[in-house]
């Protein structure tokens, strides 16, 4: 995901804007006396007068190793620290414990926290920002729909929109992996959303979502729509398109279950819905405006497109710099293609065929950290231990600083998927505590198994049919979300046994 703020230029001006957000907020403030005097704040510092550790933040985190940013502050006040970025005061945790009450605690004592761009672009009626029983609801249809993957439907679906991906490719070619997985994952996305095969309509769909996304980490300018040159002026005019886009298939949708209110559908409950939009016309008696249906799918596209496709890059990625890892992924998909033969799909009993595939999936869920943490503000007054954290307070509990520590485990920063294999505190209520790649609580991410099977699936039909060696040297950063600077370039070449 780009962001504006890769140049000197820009990363000025959001300095300039986290600043005279910060001074309006004192202005507003000052003089006032303080509600909560007697409130121990965790130890920290507030960083430079204004801007805080903002750009300390941003700097670490735009680098292959941001880890001393938090490893400093860990080591001189503890595992939950007082901080100061974005243009406020921030409780950090780095502490498995307190994170876990946290995702545990959302919708009582903390609620979900995004900047402005984010909630503008993805809409108020969005999976991320609805709360309470509207966040249930949307929670409970999406887990419907993605929940579900073992769905033989589902599964053939992604089989063949791989293998469609891959055999574009020539026998000997070099390609951008990361470009090529999100081709994967958008069409897969949008088939069950809308059901809309993939073509003309959803790749200029696609390079509108790609403006979109761009602006979610850049500056809100105000009356940025009549600024159409500005990163977020262009992902709004995206915004606009996309949505537009939408709502046409919706409004079809819903036109057509008004000319079919007649048709009488056998066993209509049991049937199996198509897609998104007919779950959500479907639902609560057909209760979803079409606003709702339209922020809703937005969002879910989001979700669908960057994270699966960034984890899907990142193993490769791991696996071509663990030449054994790679050998014993290859041994393991190379036994289940001898047992099925050359062109047979895979079946569910495969995917639940490939253990060390797993492990390689958390590992780089562990090591790549796709969602670094999450943002919550305080409803109410928070104690753990001998701190307060007063009401209104944001805080970061942040998952990567707990994946990437080695108490918790052994050589925390290399790739090692064979630690998976063990039957030690990883597979435990332990370990479950530990490892929240997905999130937790309330807003544990509905397709998380659906993200697992089709990297499966694609590391599957990779290593059974091509061999490949890095195009040129690419490097992880992880600001504003976590990438390869150059896509990933591979040289493909096509195996000599491979049939498609």
């Amino acid at each position: 995901m780009a962001m504006d703020a890769s140049s000197p230029l820009v990363l000025l001006a959001a300095a300039a804007a986290v600043l005279v957000a910060a001074a309006l907020r004192w202005v507003l403030h000052a003089g006032r006396p303080s509600r909560r005097g007697a409130a121990r704040l965790p130890p920290g510092s507030t960083g430079l007068p204004l801007i805080g550790e903002t750009l300390r933040l941003i700097s670490a985190y735009k680098t292959p190793n941001p880890e001393p940013f938090i490893d400093a502050r860990v080591a001189r006040h503890g595992g939950v620290f007082t901080t100061h970025v974005f243009g406020e005061r921030t409780v950090f945790s780095a502490d498995p414990a307190f994170n876990r009450l946290l995702l545990a605690a959302e919708g009582r004592a903390v609620d979900s926290s995004y900047p402005s761009s984010i909630a503008t672009l993805l809409g108020a009626h969005s999976l991320l920002l609805t709360r309470g029983a509207a966040h249930k609801r949307l929670h409970s249809l999406t887990l419907t729909r993605l929940g579900r993957p073992a769905s033989p439907p589902l599964l053939a679906h992604i089989d063949r929109l791989v293998l469609a991906t891959m055999r574009q490719w020539e026998p000997a070619a070099t390609v951008r992996l990361l470009d090529e997985a999100k081709k994967i994952t958008f069409n897969l996305t949008v088939k069950q959303l809308v059901s809309i095969e993939p073509g003309p309509w959803t790749e200029s769909v696609r390079r509108e979502y790609v403006k979109l996304i761009d602006g979610f980490f850049s500056i809100p300018f105000p009356f940025a729509h009549l600024l159409p040159f500005t990163t977020y002026g262009q992902a709004l005019k995206a915004r606009k398109k996309v949505a537009g886009a939408l709502r046409e298939v919706i409004r079809k949708r819903m036109d057509e279950k008004v000319a079919n209110a007649d048709v009488i559908v056998e066993d209509e409950e049991k049937r199996e819905k198509k897609d998104m939009v007919e779950e959500l016309l479907e639902a609560e008696g057909g209760s979803f405006s079409e606003e709702e249906m339209v922020d809703f799918c937005l969002s879910l596209l989001v979700a669908g497109y960057e994270t699966t496709s960034v984890l899907m890059t990142l193993a490769v990625k791991f696996l071509t710099e663990t030449p054994t890892a790679l050998a014993q992924l290859k041994e393991e998909h190379d036994n289940i293609r001898a047992i099925k033969g050359k062109k047979q799909a895979l079946e569910w009993s495969d995917y639940k065929s490939m253990p060390f595939t797993q492990c390689v999936i958390n590992e780089t869920l562990r090591v790549a950290n796709l969602i670094s943490g999450v943002f919550r503000r305080a409803n109410t007054d928070i104690h753990f231990k001998d701190y307060t954290i007063p009401k209104g307070c944001k805080i970061f509990a942040s998952f990567r600083a707990v994946h990437l520590n080695n108490e918790h485990y052994e050589n925390a920063r290399t790739f090692d998927p064979w630690r998976w294999q063990s039957k030690n505190k990883l597979q435990s209520a332990v370990g479950a505590n530990l490892f929240t790649p997905f999130g937790g609580g309330p807003r544990l991410c509905p397709g998380y198994e659906l993200a697992r099977v089709v990297v499966s699936v694609f590391l599957h039909h990779l290593v059974t049919r091509f061999s490949w060696e890095e195009a040129e040297e690419d490097r992880l950063v992880f600001f504003p979300t976590t990438r390869t600077l150059k896509g990933y370039p591979i040289n493909l070449k096509r195996r000599s046994d491979s049939v498609f």
